[in-house]
């Protein structure tokens, strides 16, 4: 497999349909240097994928000073996906040429007061526009990124899901690191809190969307017997205290319990016959725990445990290179992904396999397919060369 298509560095740049790029953000005029590398190209749309140690709104600015008139949009992140694999302190670029994309933007600018209706006409009006400019064009995908500490993923996709027709949505949540303070989306030169942006996307290029993740559910289940849904807060599990019984589960001290033992760990629910992970994001100080994603008291969670990351990840890379190379993979991972990756000394094997297949993107607090919001999951879109599948 030639590793160079569609990439470009810090040091080289490589033709390939999507152009992507990578710079440390303390590199001198980074956004600069990432214009450079991406080339003299006339985008439809340019993606940022910014490092939480930089300032969002400083990058956003000067990425719309000099990308303009291409529409900019892009969030924060808990590490990066680049030609290196996992990756952090990066700014990631990705260039969407118009000889092959046509974009549309739709910014919701308050995650606690949008009419559904109004995004949803916008939806399909923006759809019906490219269809008719692009009537030979067959291919459709819609991106979602949004606000990581906002708590709204779950009505947000749920509620969008009409507009989306037949069009698959992936997408994922703006990070922050591992600190969980302040998270951003990216759009029109402002870092927005509170705040998601849906890209629309018309494509000569074959594409396919995607979600995996390497669990496996076992006969260990619990109840939710007390919880704040709005604030994603378990208070208890099987009527004692969440964290002490969650602890009781896997055998552990509930001192002891860390971003690593729910990454090792985690639970899942059952939705239309397949499991969805409801990840743990941390111990509150009265003993609760925090959820990534919707909670609610009645809940059945079961406890799942991993497969081989390593394995499992090439296994479902070989099930989307099957029948082609892609020239770009844009993913969305999970940070608890990350997190057991370092915890299992498998950073470097997973980096060598998204390197390998040019997979770019950035580590989340959540994910989201189609109208489902997940966690510790991997989604994206493969997206192929027309000439080749």
């Amino acid at each position: 497999m030639d590793q160079a298509v569609g990439w470009a560095t810090t040091r080289d740049h490589v033709p390939g349909i999507v152009k992507t790029a990578f710079v440390r953000f303390d590199t001198d005029e980074p956004i600069q240097e990432l214009a450079t590398l991406l080339g003299a190209q006339d985008f439809a749309i340019v993606i940022l994928f910014v490092t939480s140690n930089t300032d969002a709104t400083s990058v956003v600015t000067e990425a719309i000073r000099r990308f303009a008139p291409t529409p900019v949009v892009g969030c924060t992140t808990a590490g990066e996906l680049t030609g290196n694999g996992y990756t952090e302190d990066q700014i990631v670029a990705v260039g969407l040429p118009k000889s092959h994309f046509e974009t549309r933007t739709i910014l919701v600018p308050d995650l606690d007061d949008f009419v559904t209706q109004e995004i949803i006409d916008e939806m399909i009006r923006n759809r019906n526009a490219m269809i008719e400019d692009k009537p030979d064009w067959q291919h459709e995908f819609t991106f979602l990124m949004i606000d990581g500490l906002s708590t709204k993923e779950d009505a947000l996709t749920s509620e969008l899901a009409v507009g989306l027709g037949p069009v698959p949505l992936f997408g994922g949540s703006a990070g922050d690191g591992t600190q969980f303070d302040c998270t951003f989306v990216l759009y029109d030169g402002q870092a927005l809190e509170n705040a998601a942006i849906l890209t629309q996307v018309r494509t000569r290029c074959p594409i396919q969307v995607f979600k995996s993740d390497h669990l496996v559910p076992t006969a260990k289940r619990m109840v939710v017997t007390d919880a704040d849904p709005t604030k994603r807060i378990v208070r208890e599990i099987n009527a004692e205290p969440a964290a002490r019984e969650y602890a009781r589960i896997l055998g552990k001290d509930p001192e002891q319990l860390t971003t690593f033992t729910f990454a090792a760990h985690p639970v899942v629910v059952q939705i239309g016959g397949q499991h969805h992970v409801r990840a743990i994001q941390q111990v509150a100080g009265n003993g609760d725990l925090v959820f990534f994603s919707a909670i609610d008291e009645g809940l059945v969670l079961t406890l799942a445990e991993p497969m081989d990351m390593v394995s499992h990840l090439e296994k479902e890379i070989s099930a989307l290179t099957q029948n082609a190379q892609p020239d770009t993979i844009l993913g969305c991972d999970c940070i608890l992904r990350r997190l057991e990756a370092q915890e299992k000394q498998m950073t470097g094997a997973i980096s060598k396999v998204l390197s390998d297949n040019h997979v770019v993107g950035f580590s989340t607090y959540g994910e989201q397919y189609n109208s489902i919001h997940v966690n510790q999951t991997l989604t994206g879109v493969a997206i192929y060369p027309p000439d080749e599948r």
